[in-house]
């Protein structure tokens, strides 16, 4: 049996119904997203299946939507079927107020390391995880890197001429 991108939305929606949602096909790698408290029996569903296999999760991150109000923080998820050389993209939203995400080390022992870079970055707190804490930023600091909460460039430089990189005012020849 080949493994298409339809049969594995149908068995998806067979099983979970309408909380599948955004799902989609791009550069032939199928998308959706779960409510984050199914994401643990939406991937161990994907894992057990005899026919969908996806046993290796090949990497898990996040992404900060900060215009999405109550699902700031996007967990990814990207799974693969070695069988059948698929891959495909779970994603489950969280808030900033309550990033808190079940762990997914307990089916994918590759999932620890990424979970902590996950917290360490954007704040994510995966619940059950045996060991969450910061691994390439100091203990001390009291944000998150990766979010989108400061501005890129440093507001209070003023050695800085706008007019050297095309940005306002014009160059006087």
């Amino acid at each position: 049996m080949s493994l298409t991108s339809d049969y594995i939305k149908q068995r998806l929606a067979e099983k979970f119904g309408e909380s599948i949602s955004q799902v989609e096909e791009s550069f032939g790698t199928l998308s959706f997203a779960a409510p984050k408290d199914l994401n643990l029996k939406v991937m161990q569903f994907l894992y057990d299946d005899e026919e969908l296999q996806f046993r290796f999760l090949t990497d898990l991150t996040a992404v900060h939507y900060p215009e999405r109000k109550g699902e700031e923080l996007a967990v990814v998820y990207h799974l693969y079927n070695f069988r059948e050389r698929v891959r495909l993209r779970l994603k489950v939203y969280a808030s900033v107020e309550d990033p808190k995400v079940f762990t997914a080390t307990k089916l994918y022992e590759s999932a620890n390391w990424m979970e902590r870079e996950t917290y360490d970055f954007f704040g994510v707190e995966f619940v059950g995880h045996p060991n969450l804490k910061r691994i390439l930023n100091v203990d001390e600091m009291t944000y998150f890197p990766m979010r989108k909460e400061f501005p890129l460039e440093d507001q209070s430089r003023v050695d800085k001429d706008d007019e050297m990189f095309g940005r306002g005012g014009h160059i006087g020849i």
